[in-house]
C-alpha cells in the first residue's frame, strides 16, 4: 500500500511536470512567432497560425514526454529522492530556454529552426563560435534573458510541485487495489502511446517532425518545430546519412544512375571508372599562365540583380562582367548551404550528400576519382589553397593535401593581423597570394575569402563605405527585419567585392594570360527580405573572366554548380582527346540542373527537392513563363539530382566497381 501511494502521488506530479513543459514550449512557440511575425507572409491567414499552434502542441507533446519520462522512472518508479524531478523541470526549463533565446539569430541566418549547421557548428572552432555568438548574434544578453526566463520557470515548477496532490482512494480489498493499480498502469500505458504518437494511438493518426508542416507558411511549418524536435530532427537526419538514406540516393540502380550521367551511353560496364571518364573536345583558349577560383565568403547573387542596383555594393563584380573579355552565368547554385561543403565539393568533386566528406577516413586513404587536383597536375599546373583563416578548421588543409593539392596557404603564411576569430582581412590574403606568382607559375589557385562573414568587425567607414547612403537604399526594401543590421552585412560584402576586384586588375596587369573564376561558397545567411525567394536565399553566381574568354564562349546562363567548375575549365585549357574524371559535365555540356542539398536550379526555374515547392527563375523573359512546365522541369531536377546524389555516394562509400 506504500509503494501504491508514492506511485499515485508521483504519477500526479509528474503531469505536472509534463503540462509545464508542454505549455512552456507552446508559449515560446507562440511569442516566437509573434516577435518574428514579419516572416509570416501576406498571404498567410490566421487559420493557419491557429494550425501551426495546435500541430506545434500536438508535436511537442513528444518533448514533454521525452523530459518526463526521467522523472517518472527514476522518481516515481524507482524511488529516486522526489528533488530529482524538480531538477529535471529545471534543467528542461534552462535548454529550452536558452535554446528559445538562441534561435532567434538562428532562424534569421539561416531561415531555419535548428538544422543540420548545428552539426557543422560541431566541427567548427569552439573559440570562433563564442566569439561570433557574442560579437554578432547578442550572447551577452540573450543568455541572461534565458536565465530570467529560467529563474521564472523555478519559481512556477516549485510552487506546482508542492501543491497536495489527490490522495490515494480507500482500497478495502485486495480486489480493489489489484483493479486499480491494474488501472494506474494501463492509464500510464495509454498516456504515453498517445504522447508517444503526437496525441494519437497510432501513428498514421500521430504527429512528427517529418509530416509536422501542415501550412503552405514556410516559416509557420519550421514553428510547429519546438527546439527539442528540431535537434531530433538533426540527430535522425545525421543517423539516416551515416547509413546512406541520403534524399535521391539509389544504390540499387547505381547502373542506371551511372549511365545517365556518362558522357559515353551504353557503357554496360561493372567500373565507375568508365562512366565518369569524359574526353576534352580541345583547348577553347590559351592555357593560362595562372587560374584562380574564388570562392567569396557568403557572395551571394541577389545583390547583383537589377532590382537591387541602387545598393552598390556589388559593382565591382558587375564592371568585370560588362568587359568583352567574361563570361557570366546567373543560373548557378552552391555546393550546400555552408563553407566547408563548398570546399569539400570543389577540392573531391562530390556533390552535398549530407556527410562530412572532411573526417572521413577514406578521404585521407586515397583520393577521389572525382577530385579537382589530379587532372590540373597532368596538365602541368601546380595546385595551392589559399585561405585566410587557419588551417586546421575542419580539417580543409589536411583533406586539401591528402587529395593531390602541393600547398595550403592559411593564415600562418600571411603574416597579417587578424581581423575576426575566423582569420585576415581579405586584402591581406590577396596580397600574399600576388607576391607568389612569379616564384610558383603555371598554378591553380582555389581561394577562399573570410571577411564577409560573421562576427561583422570590419571599420567600414576606413575602407570607403558609404554606410548613410546604403542605409537609405535598404530601407526602401521591402520586409526588411533589421536594415542597419543588413547595412552593416552588405558593407562587408562590398568590401570583398571591392577586394576581389583590386586583384583582378592587379594581377591581369601583370599577368594578362590568366583566368578567373568567382563564385560564392553559399548565400544564405543575408538576405534582401524576410521572404526572399528561393533563387534569392540560395543562388551565388558563377564569372569567368581572362584572355579569350567571350560572352558566348558557354551556353548563356549554363545552369550548373561548383562541382561543374573544374570539368568546365578543364574543357576550356585542355588538348583534345585529354581524359579526365567528372561526376557532372562542364557547362558546355551542362545537363541543366544545379543543386545543393535542398534545393535545384534549371534553365527555368528554382524547387525544393522532393518537395513541390518551385519557382519560376526572375530573370526569365516574360514571353517564356507560360511556356515552362513545372511538373516536367521538376521531375527532369528530381532525376538528375538523384542519379548525382548516388554515383557520389557510390565514391564517397564503396568501391567503383558495383557489379
Amino acid at each position: 500500500m506504500k509503494h501504491l501511494k508514492r506511485f499515485f502521488d508521483g504519477i500526479q506530479r509528474d503531469l505536472r511536470i509534463f503540462l509545464f513543459i508542454l505549455f512552456l514550449l507552446e508559449i515560446y512557440r507562440a511569442v516566437f512567432m509573434l516577435i518574428m511575425s514579419n516572416y509570416i507572409s501576406d498571404t498567410t491567414g490566421v487559420d493557419q497560425i491557429y494550425s501551426a499552434l495546435w500541430t506545434g502542441l500536438r508535436l511537442s507533446l513528444k518533448t514533454a514526454g521525452a523530459v518526463t519520462a526521467f522523472s517518472f522512472l527514476f522518481v516515481s518508479i524507482l524511488g529516486f529522492t522526489p528533488r530529482l524531478r524538480l531538477a529535471v523541470g529545471i534543467f528542461a526549463s534552462l535548454i529550452f530556454s536558452t535554446l528559445f533565446m538562441a534561435r532567434f539569430p538562428y532562424y534569421k541566418a539561416f531561415h531555419s529552426s535548428y538544422g543540420m549547421e548545428v552539426l557543422q557548428g560541431m566541427n567548427d572552432s569552439l573559440t570562433s563560435i563564442i566569439v561570433t555568438v557574442v560579437q554578432e548574434y547578442g550572447l551577452f544578453w540573450r543568455f541572461p534573458v534565458a536565465m530570467i526566463l529560467t529563474v521564472i520557470c523555478i519559481a512556477i515548477l516549485s510552487r506546482l510541485l508542492i501543491i497536495k496532490t489527490f490522495p490515494l482512494p480507500n482500497l478495502k480489498t485486495f480486489m480493489t487495489k489489484i483493479l486499480f493499480t491494474a488501472g494506474l498502469i494501463i492509464f500510464c500505458v495509454g498516456f504515453g502511446i498517445f504522447v508517444r504518437f503526437g496525441g494519437s494511438f497510432t501513428y498514421a493518426g500521430g504527429v512528427n517532425w517529418e509530416n509536422a508542416g501542415v501550412t503552405s507558411d514556410d516559416f509557420l511549418n519550421e514553428c510547429i518545430l519546438d527546439d527539442g524536435q528540431a535537434l531530433y530532427r538533426v540527430k535522425t537526419m545525421s543517423k539516416l546519412m551515416q547509413a546512406g538514406d541520403v534524399g535521391g540516393v539509389d544504390p540499387d540502380n547505381i547502373a542506371v544512375c551511372a549511365e545517365l550521367i556518362s558522357q559515353r551511353k551504353n557503357q554496360n560496364a561493372d567500373n565507375l571508372t568508365l562512366y565518369l571518364e569524359r574526353t576534352a573536345q580541345g583547348a577553347k583558349i590559351k592555357p593560362p599562365k595562372h587560374i584562380f577560383i574564388i570562392l567569396g565568403e557568403t557572395w551571394m547573387q541577389w545583390p547583383m540583380l537589377g532590382k537591387y542596383a541602387d545598393l552598390h555594393i556589388a559593382d565591382g563584380i558587375k564592371s568585370l562582367i560588362a568587359e568583352p573579355n567574361c563570361y557570366y552565368s546567373r543560373n548557378f547554385m552552391p555546393n550546400g548551404d555552408f563553407t566547408s561543403v563548398a570546399i569539400t565539393g570543389m577540392i573531391t568533386g562530390l556533390p552535398d550528400l549530407n556527410t562530412a566528406i572532411n573526417y572521413q577516413e577514406r578521404t585521407y586513404e586515397q583520393i577521389y576519382i572525382s577530385s579537382m587536383a589530379p587532372p590540373f597536375t597532368e596538365l602541368g599546373y601546380k595546385v595551392d589553397f589559399w585561405y585566410g583563416g587557419t588551417p586546421t578548421w575542419d580539417n580543409i588543409s589536411k583533406m586539401a593535401l591528402a587529395q593531390g593539392f602541393d600547398n595550403f596557404y592559411g593564415f600562418s603564411d600571411l603574416h597579417a593581423p587578424k581581423q575576426t576569430t575566423w582569420g585576415a582581412k581579405d586584402e591581406y590574403l590577396f596580397k600574399a597570394i600576388k607576391e607568389h606568382l612569379d616564384i610558383e607559375p603555371p598554378t591553380v589557385h582555389l581561394i577562399m575569402t573570410t571577411t564577409n562573414h560573421p562576427p561583422y568587425n570590419l571599420d567600414l567607414e576606413a575602407e570607403g563605405f558609404d554606410f548613410e547612403s546604403t542605409l537609405a537604399e535598404v530601407e526602401k526594401l521591402s520586409n526588411i527585419d533589421d536594415p542597419k543590421t543588413l547595412t552593416k552585412e552588405l558593407g562587408h560584402y562590398w568590401y570583398m567585392d571591392k577586394v576581389v576586384k583590386k586583384f583582378v586588375d592587379e594581377v591581369k596587369a601583370n599577368y594578362p594570360d590568366s583566368l578567373f573564376v568567382i563564385t560564392g561558397d553559399h548565400a544564405v545567411r543575408v538576405d534582401p527580405s524576410t521572404h526572399p525567394t528561393l533563387f534569392e536565399h540560395q543562388s551565388v553566381p558563377f564569372v569567368m573572366y581572362g584572355e579569350g574568354i567571350t560572352k558566348n564562349i558557354l551556353p548563356p546562363d549554363a545552369v550548373g554548380g561548383h562541382i561543374s567548375i573544374v570539368p568546365t575549365i578543364i574543357e576550356l585549357i585542355a588538348p583534345k582527346g585529354f581524359m579526365y574524371y567528372s561526376i557532372v559535365p562542364p557547362l558546355s555540356q551542362s545537363n541543366g540542373v544545379g543543386f545543393n542539398r535542398d534545393v535545384f536550379i534549371t534553365e527555368h526555374t528554382a524547387g525544393r527537392i522532393q518537395t513541390d515547392v518551385i519557382e519560376l527563375l526572375p530573370h526569365l523573359p516574360s514571353g517564356e513563363l507560360n511556356k515552362v512546365n513545372l511538373p516536367v522541369e521538376k521531375d527532369k531536377a528530381q532525376t538528375i539530382v538523384s542519379a548525382v546524389r548516388t554515383v557520389g555516394w557510390w565514391i564517397l562509400s564503396r568501391d567503383l566497381k558495383f557489379r
